[in-house]
């Protein structure tokens, strides 16, 4: 830190100290009085016109801070050397604002020990006013004091004051310090004196600047004798005292980067012993013992580094490191914050897109829900009249399937009767040729019988004309159906009227028979006699024949022999048959 920076900070509390009513402005008359102490502590020539010549523009009244500033740069500061006591600098602001700020009554420190923690607040203070020092300033302070009591460090006490600390204000002013210190909340246990000795051994090391004190035997150079001597080692010089209490001092030895120290054999009756040589004299010293020796030898070879280095103190260098520390961690923390805030920034313009995206999804799912219900109802309608539909055609597949039943069964009962008629017809193949084997007695029975075997083909050729167009009537499209059903009616009348003409044939038939039973019982000789000649035949041919005209054509076989027609007249048959199924389709 620059002298002038250590400076201000004494500066500041005693200009706020005069600032009564703490409106931030203090009276040209009570600046008049603390410039002219400034100047005579610090040992700068004293111009008491010059307050008045450089405010003689600003007649408002009282000077505020800032306005105070430009004279205390101008006047006294720039002039300041380092040739003055600090220490009474430090006094002397002190005097002003202890009275104002400080309650004694409160404490279990004296007045001293509470200058010195003023001094250490002024040393560990951040940079930028008001002042304050934070909590980990707090906490080094606290620790090196106790470590100079010989106490040991409890941190779960600091953590706990921390945390109360950390919710009010994360930091402490001078006058909050020394509460805090003087209380005793830290030091349990441990007598005043020892207390005191405490803040005095941290106040030497952190603003006097003595890293090292102790007694040891230095050797004269006139007299070559031992005497005893307080040493204190400070970054850049060692003064020796007569006695601890430094009231009477004996002499320095400076320190450059050229100094060297070492250890020495023991010699005279003198043990410990180590030399020092700086560049205007030699030393030799006695240490009390050899851990003193050691730690005397390393810490003058410390400070001779740092010289050569051009490094402060160390609690000097810390401390820079320390808030350098801070500054970045806070530089980092101010990042981060700023990325946080880019970062929350761009999260709620994500969330405004998710928000839109997500209305957006559920306006999209109610459409989707209202098409999907819309789609639903109108497959439900479809499946029900498609269930209706298929309803409606089982209905009617059954009613064909039993129509179909129904036909068939009729069928059945009409190749039934067919079958009947076949027998029928071969009986009377049989008797027909029993008949023309006697044909001079039964002649008048065969003209009669071939007439109605003729009439019984005619109505056979029918009857089958008739089963196959019920055939090709089943076989036929839905579409055909109700031309079929009439055309099953018209067939059934046709098949009931063919009946009627067989039964009428049978009738005759029957007639027939009795007469042929007549002719038969005229011809039993007859038959008789040609009983083997017909067997063989029958196994030949499978039945008799009559005797009819010469085809005019190639001759039609059915299962029961010859047809009465040709092929090519049953071709014009069906041709006429499907026309005249077409006239009445139409």
């Amino acid at each position: 830190m620059a002298l002038r920076d250590e400076l201000l900070k004494s500066i500041w509390h005693a200009f706020t100290a005069l600032d009564v009513d703490k409106s931030g402005k203090v009276s040209k008359s009570q600046l008049k009085v603390l410039s002219h102490n400034l100047c005579t502590v610090m040992k700068i020539p004293h111009d008491p016109v010059a307050l008045e010549e450089h405010f003689k523009d600003d007649d408002e009244g009282p000077v505020s801070n800032q306005g105070y500033m430009p004279y205390l740069n101008k006047f006294i500061l720039d002039k300041v050397t380092d040739n003055f006591d600090r220490q009474d600098f430090n006094k002397m602001c002190w005097t002003l604002c202890a009275r104002k700020n400080l309650d004694q009554s409160q404490l279990l420190i004296s007045n001293d020990d509470a200058f010195k923690i003023w001094c250490i607040f002024n040393f560990l203070s951040e940079d930028r006013y008001p002042l304050i020092i934070v909590t980990e300033e707090i906490e080094y302070f606290l620790r090196k004091m106790t470590e100079a009591m010989g106490g040991s460090w409890v941190e779960e006490r600091f953590e706990d004051y921390k945390l109360q600390l950390n919710l009010k204000q994360q930091c402490l002013n001078a006058w909050e310090l020394i509460t805090l210190v003087g209380s005793g909340h830290f030091s349990k246990g441990i007598d005043r004196q020892t207390f005191s000795m405490g803040i005095n051994e941290v106040y030497q090391e952190l603003i006097l600047d003595v890293l090292k004190q102790g007694y040891m035997m230095k050797k004269g150079h006139k007299r070559k004798n031992w005497t005893e001597r307080w040493f204190t080692l400070k970054p850049n010089s060692i003064s020796y005292y007569v006695a601890e209490d430094m009231a009477e001092k004996k002499g320095d030895i400076l320190l450059d980067g050229n100094c060297n120290v070492e250890a020495l054999q023991d010699k005279e009756g003198k043990k410990c012993l180590f030399f020092m040589k700086s560049s205007q004299k030699s030393f030799e010293i006695s240490a009390s013992d050899k851990k003193k020796k050691q730690e005397w030898i390393q810490a003058v070879q410390s400070c001779v580094n740092l010289l050569r280095q051009g490094r402060p103190a160390p609690h000097r260098e810390a401390r820079q490191k320390r808030r350098e520390l801070r500054l970045k961690q806070q530089a980092e923390h101010e990042e981060l914050e700023l990325r946080m805030r880019e970062l929350q920034m761009a999260n709620e313009v994500k969330q405004l897109e998710l928000e839109n995206m997500r209305k957006a999804l559920e306006e999209a799912a109610a459409n989707a829900a209202e098409e999907e219900k819309r789609r639903l109802q109108t497959q439900t309608e479809l499946q029900d009249r498609y269930k209706m539909d298929l309803e409606r055609e089982k209905i009617v597949r059954q009613q064909m399937e039993e129509q179909v039943a129904q036909k068939s069964t009729e069928l059945e009962q009409y190749l039934q009767r067919v079958r009947e008629l076949e027998d029928m017809y071969h009986q009377l193949e049989d008797a027909l040729e029993d008949e023309k084997r006697a044909r001079q007695d039964e002649e008048t029975v065969r003209r009669l019988q071939a007439r109605l075997l003729e009439e019984e083909a005619t109505k056979r050729e029918e009857l089958e004309q008739i089963h196959l167009r019920q055939q090709r009537a089943i076989s036929e499209t839905e579409a055909e159906k109700q031309e079929l059903e009439r055309e099953r009616v018209a067939k059934e009348d046709a098949l009931q009227s063919a009946m009627k003409q067989l039964e009428q044939l049978e009738q005759e038939r029957h007639g027939a028979l009795e007469q042929y039973q007549t002719v038969i019982k005229k011809l039993e000789d007859a038959t008789n006699n040609t009983k083997t000649w017909k067997h063989k035949v029958a196994q030949h041919e499978g039945m008799l024949r009559l005797i009819q005209p010469g085809s005019k054509g190639q001759q039609r076989i059915t299962n029961w022999g010859p047809a009465a027609f040709s092929e090519a007249e049953l071709s014009l048959r069906e041709k006429k048959w499907q026309e005249m199924k077409a006239t009445q389709a139409q």
